[in-house]
């Protein structure tokens, strides 16, 4: 099962918290801001979630695509 990554630039304050939860799917923009590493964006790396939940502004949303492509009408 794979799930999707969003981080919601609106409100990343570049903490890095998911850089060290996650170093195989984050890193950090030039700006110092979170963002997912090319190739990772649909990954079911087992700490992802743990990225997310380490997020001091929970700017990270983890979705399950199985379940996303079967809510959509």
């Amino acid at each position: 099962m794979h799930t999707e990554i969003h981080i919601d630039k609106d409100i990343c304050i570049g903490a890095g918290q998911c850089t060290l939860a996650a170093p195989s799917v984050f890193t950090q923009d030039d700006d110092g801001y979170s963002t997912v590493l090319p190739g990772k964006e649909d990954t079911d790396d087992p700490m992802l979630r743990e990225a997310a939940r380490a997020c001091p502004v929970s700017a990270i949303t983890v979705s399950d695509r199985r379940w996303a492509e079967r809510a959509a009408p």
